[in-house]
């Protein structure tokens, strides 16, 4: 099957065939037709199967017919993130050049007035974050009672960031009479209740299990120690074909802190992450485009939405805290049918990470060892048990020797001292050698999660 066969337009099939696609993907030669037969939709799709172009691609060719009235918009696309509403809008740019259909993006992070005159013109086509919407439709700058269509894109993520409540309003609004397409990667119960209530008939559409992986992806678990990932990250990016790499990581303190590592060693990086405003953000993503760096460093704002040809990897620097996250994460790579390699970090931290992870999933990721490290590197949850033979302990008088603590292994440096000083002496300068070695490598080590509330020292005050 090729595009051809699917009804879409001759201006519209030009445009695709200059994009350098040929052939549709399974969500889209399931999705194009129902769309352009004016149905519901829903698509449980994971990410990099194609699904944007699955509602782009008819709706330039819906839209072509008809005018456009002033704060009025003909459409909506609902996105969770500007990252992902930013892709949509360059789709829409890319197929339909031979299309004269109007646009506006309304996202935060950017002035506006300009979106305001967008609007006052009249569009064809909205894309819009909910809270930039909601605000504008707030203050009477838009009227959502002329849109014919409405596209709920990536509708597990808007329920993780708790935009259900937005939606619905937003749904409320809008005529009864519109088509709805509804797309998600899983569907959760709070989603199955909003396709009920604002969808009419709708076709199911599934192109693959909820949640599962992109088989074209390679994944790989690789246990380290916290203070040896940078270390190993190098040696892999040294190591495998890496052509282009996203590293995700769970703080946007690791983030600035990876990127600065990596380029001090010479790679060709770059960094994206929450605390850059949009116009940085954008320019970051293009230039890592434009192949200016290979590497992009990112924390999860740049997990969902993001459409990038040719990444070949991606790393997982810090195992991520929500299951889900990691399906969206390794996605970034091994997308439109191109292979695709995912390795993930493992410290004795990560374990019921990764075992959620897997549950998810439905499968086992496999695991190797860590390039260039022995065993005892591993952590020890990693490690195989071995047979210890006992120790011999010099006997030492009960005046000069500690009960040791409790859980804590003495080497065998300390079983030979015999006062208590000098003990505490060896330990001590243990911890300071141990420090310094976390300070050339950049990494604290430490816990990757919230503060527990009894570790918070500030508490109480």
């Amino acid at each position: 099957m090729n595009f051809a066969d699917l009804g879409l337009s001759d201006e519209l099939l030009r445009a695709v065939t200059e994009a350098g696609y040929s052939e549709p993907t399974p969500i889209q030669a399931s999705a194009i037709p129902s769309v352009l037969m004016m149905r519901d939709l829903i698509g449980i799709a994971q990410t990099g199967t194609g699904k944007t172009a699955s509602f782009v691609l008819p709706m330039i060719d819906i839209l072509s017919q008809g005018r456009t009235r002033a704060l009025m918009p003909r459409s909506l696309i609902l996105e969770p993130t500007r990252e992902l509403a930013a892709q949509v809008a360059e789709n829409f740019e890319k197929y339909g050049k031979y299309n004269k259909l109007s646009m506006a993006l309304l996202i935060g992070g950017v002035q506006m007035g300009d979106q305001v005159k967008a609007l006052e013109k009249g569009v064809d086509v909205l894309i819009a974050t909910p809270g930039r919407l909601m605000d504008l439709f707030e203050r009477g700058k838009i009227l959502l009672t002329g849109c014919e269509l409405l596209v709920i894109d990536e509708a597990d993520r808007m329920l993780d960031m708790g935009f259900i409540p937005d939606i619905e309003t937003i749904c409320s609004k809008l005529p009864k009479t519109r088509q709805t397409l509804l797309f998600s990667a899983t569907m959760p119960p709070p989603i199955k209740k909003l396709a009920d209530k604002f969808l009419s008939n709708p076709k199911t559409i599934e192109v693959s299990r909820p949640a599962s992986t992109n088989l074209d992806i390679t994944q790989r678990l690789v246990p380290v120690r916290a203070d040896k990932k940078r270390e190993v990250l190098r040696t892999l990016l040294n190591a495998e074909d890496v052509r282009t790499a996203i590293i995700f990581c769970n703080r946007k303190t690791t983030v600035r802190e990876l990127n600065k590592s990596l380029r001090a060693n010479g790679f060709q990086s770059s960094e994206i992450h929450g605390d850059m405003d949009q116009p940085a953000r954008l320019a970051e993503l293009d230039r890592f485009k434009r192949g200016d760096v290979n590497i992009l460093v990112a924390s999860d704002v740049a997990a969902r939405g993001l459409d990038i040809k040719g990444v070949s990897h991606v790393f997982n620097f810090d195992a991520p805290w929500h299951p889900d996250d990691y399906v969206h994460r390794i996605g970034r790579t091994g997308r439109a049918g191109a292979k695709g390699a995912a390795f993930t970090f493992v410290t004795s931290e990560d374990a019921e990470n990764i075992a959620n992870i897997e549950k998810l999933t439905g499968q086992t990721i496999e695991r190797i060892a860590a390039p260039g490290r022995e065993a005892a590197d591993e952590p020890a949850a990693e490690r195989p048990r071995r047979e210890r033979a006992p120790r011999r302990e010099k006997p030492v008088e009960a005046s000069a020797t500690r009960e040791p603590e409790p859980h804590r292994e003495i080497g065998a440096r300390d079983a030979r001292r015999d006062a208590a000083p000098e003990l505490k002496r060896e330990r001590g300068g243990r911890r300071d050698r141990r420090r310094e070695r976390g300070d050339e490598d950049g990494d604290d080590g430490g816990w990757n999660g919230p503060i527990p509330a009894f570790l918070d020292v500030t508490l109480g005050r």
